[in-house]
């Protein structure tokens, strides 16, 4: 009988961690890890370590972004955008005070200075598994945010990070990736113009081959909130509007889908 493989764990330190395609850091940004969360370690490259986050995406990041699990994450305070640091002193352990984005957990005995934060067991009371409530988290929390490929914060964000990091708050669980989302949702429709529930995905394509490239996620009243490039970020789209961009989009629907909530 095998032994079964256990591999280690380490909790994000930093405030954000990148997720890189190789141990390198001129390497392109894949995705982006969060303060709080625990990752396995799958392989080790000096001090570059490659890691399995908690969606399952694996990527490589620093070992300097990491620390040692303590076994209490599950049950640290989320960010929903907040600093912390200690009340009676300008330097925290660290050696200073940070900024957390929204999604980013922190320990308990971490004060916070300034910002908004909930406690891990009132975070279902406050973002329930509701698809109106989900659709209304994207659009008010990542306001302005920047597109960002691979970010998964309002400090930068891409399309698929908005949609996934949004239901997660909600404990709605999506893969990373646009295309992973639409195989981990339900098909409803093919037509961007349908009249679609607040929390729909909207899934798009640019190739000839129609693999998905974008998401977009349904407000309802024929409007969608998106991470795009040509926006420079975070918008609301009108998908009966004649802008040419969104024309476009109506053009490259490729289907529309629907979240799996508890």
């Amino acid at each position: 009988m095998n032994a079964p493989d256990i591999r280690p764990s380490r909790t994000v330190r930093a405030a954000v961690a990148p997720l890189l395609g190789e141990p390198r850091i001129a390497h392109a940004l894949t995705s982006q890890l969060l303060a709080g969360e625990i990752v396995t370690i799958l392989d080790e490259r000096g001090d570059w370590v490659q890691v399995r986050g908690p969606d399952d995406y694996a990527g490589w990041t620093h070992a300097g972004y990491l620390s040692a699990v303590r076994g209490d994450e599950a049950s640290w305070p989320w960010s929903l955008g907040c600093e912390t640091g200690e009340r009676h002193n300008t330097r925290d352990e660290a050696g200073r005070m940070r900024a957390l984005p929204l999604g980013a957990r922190f320990a308990p005995e971490q004060d916070v200075i300034a910002g908004a934060w909930v406690r891990a067991a009132d975070l279902p009371s406050m973002f329930p598994p509701d698809r109106s409530m989900i659709a209304a988290t994207a659009a008010s929390f990542f306001r302005g945010a920047s597109y960002l490929w691979g970010g998964v914060t309002p400090w930068g964000v891409d399309c698929s990070g908005l949609v996934q990091r949004a239901a997660r708050l909600h404990g709605v669980r999506l893969p990373r990736d646009a295309w992973q989302q639409a195989d981990a949702t339900d098909p409803v429709s093919m037509d961007a113009l349908a009249n679609h529930e607040p929390s729909d995905l909207l899934f798009f394509s640019d190739r000839d081959d129609r693999r998905i490239t974008h998401v977009g996620l349904a407000l309802g009243d024929g409007r969608m909130v998106h991470s795009a490039l040509t926006r420079g970020g975070v918008a609301v789209e009108h998908l009966d509007a004649d802008d040419p961009y969104v024309v476009r989009l109506r053009a490259q629907c490729v289907g529309v889908h629907r979240l799996r909530t508890p």
